[in-house]
């Protein structure tokens, strides 16, 4: 009853607005997002869950023999894209990928999210999520091409009155509350030409939704600017890479399951035990919160990213931070996750590993209080602080021995970001790389 009244509404309000065009929009495996655009005469049908594509041409999904899929809109995702002309309005539906026989597509990232989420559920949880995406702005060339430049290096922009990615992120800040979003900050980040836009937190799901919204506004701004927005996670040697840090709290019956106000540092034993989950899996979640063979250029030590397996209260150099706050905004923060990732399926297997920690309440490590930057390494060993992967090889082999993160995803999912990902990095160690010519062409 309550989704036939939501796609009503959605119709009466494509109807107002004057809608022309529909796009429904699903997330790839590896975090691509799809579209397939359809008039308005056929969006009462789209809401009905009777469109059909060919997954077989997207990345990860089945093979030609098994191609049909049904996209079903979610109503709740409905919004207007406000950079559109009033004249032939154009709007959105996030959508859930099924099969012809009306059972969910195993492969659709959305699904592994909700599947996970359901689990938190059956243990008398709700999770929110909040995250932190940082991305850069660079100048095309004479030809349309994005470059690594910059307006903080680019000399001949000097004189001008405005700093265009100042400019930009204005008007992506603005577009992005004209489609629902609550931002709580933004700004530019310590590398130059890099940029932060915080948004409220919320359920996992709608925020995973929101990642790929936002990364979708920010692109489309800044092309409207004359500007690339890339969220590539290292896209220039020696200045800090992009992240998307993502705080995490458990409710109860509309209670932070993550505060006790009488018990050491006010975590209860539930956020310690997250936390312990987490942290025991996290070499086999970093295969998927950084899935690229550049995550791993971001994730070296001095750059601010992290690298050591540690959790504190105190300070910003351990993996996990529990930021001041207490009561209702008690939460945890991964700092290590980067915005190349796939939010679902990111989200999806740092949930199961902290629902995990729960379940059999794993204890974390003690936390580290020190600047782990400035341990040395036989400090580090005596403090038991591990390393995350160093390459996208190594992450994959920690995802291949992890059970828990392994059944996060599913067995479709696994198989198929894993050959992607293998696939990745065989070309990328095949290749000649700009630096080997630097160091060995002359000298040998």
């Amino acid at each position: 009853m309550e989704d036939a009244r939501l796609r009503e509404e959605v119709l009466r309000k494509a109807r107002e607005e004057g809608v022309k065009f529909i796009r429904l929009q699903f997330t790839d495996i590896t975090g691509i997002l799809k579209n397939v655009a359809i008039p308005i005469d056929q969006l009462e049908k789209a809401l009905n869950g009777e469109l059909m594509f060919d997954g077989s041409s997207i990345e990860g999904f089945v093979r030609i023999e098994e191609s049909d899929m049904y996209l079903r809109p979610d109503p709740s995702t409905f919004t207007i894209l406000p950079w559109r002309p009033r004249e032939g309005m154009v709007a959105r539906l996030i959508c859930d990928v099924y099969n012809p026989d009306g059972t969910p597509f195993a492969g659709d990232p959305r699904y592994i999210l909700r599947r996970v989420l359901d689990e938190a559920s059956a243990m008398g949880y709700t999770c929110n999520a909040g995250p932190e995406l940082e991305f850069f702005l660079f100048h095309l060339d004479d030809k349309g091409r994005p470059t690594t430049v910059t307006h903080d290096q680019a000399n001949y922009f000097d004189l001008s009155p405005v700093d265009l990615g100042e400019e930009a992120r204005r008007e992506i800040v603005l577009t992005l509350e004209k489609m629902g979003f609550e931002i709580e900050a933004s700004h530019h980040e310590v590398a130059p030409g890099q940029h932060e836009i915080d948004f409220k937190y919320s359920d996992a799901l709608d925020v995973a939704d929101k990642i790929m919204t936002f990364k979708m506004v920010v692109r489309v701004i800044a092309q409207r600017h004359g500007l690339h927005a890339t969220f590539m996670p290292k896209p220039i040697f020696g200045i800090n890479g992009s992240g998307m840090h993502t705080n995490l709290s458990l409710f109860r019956s509309g209670e932070n399951a993550f505060f006790d106000p009488d018990s050491p540092l006010q975590l209860s034993e539930t956020a310690r035990y997250f936390v312990g989950g987490i942290i025991k899996h996290i070499k086999a979640i970093t295969a998927v919160a950084n899935p690229t063979v550049n995550s791993y250029k971001r994730l070296v030590p001095g750059y601010e990213a992290p690298v050591y397996i540690a959790w504190s209260c105190r300070n910003r150099s351990p993996l996990i931070r529990v930021p001041a706050k207490r009561g209702p905004s008690t939460r945890v923060e991964l700092r290590s996750p980067d915005p190349s990732c796939n939010p679902y399926l990111a989200l999806a297997a740092i949930i199961k590993a902290g629902l995990d920690g729960v379940r059999n309440q794993l204890e974390p490590p003690p936390p580290v209080d020190r600047n782990i930057y400035e341990l040395t390494p036989k400090e580090r060993e005596d403090l038991q602080i591990g390393c995350l992967p160093s390459s996208l090889m190594e992450a994959l082999c920690e995802l291949e021995k992890d059970e828990v993160v392994r059944e996060a995803l599913g067995p479709h999912v696994c198989e198929k970001f894993v050959e992607a990902k293998l696939k990745e990095w065989r070309e990328y160690s095949s290749r000649v790389h700009p630096w080997e010519l630097d160091t060995y062409l002359a000298r040998y």
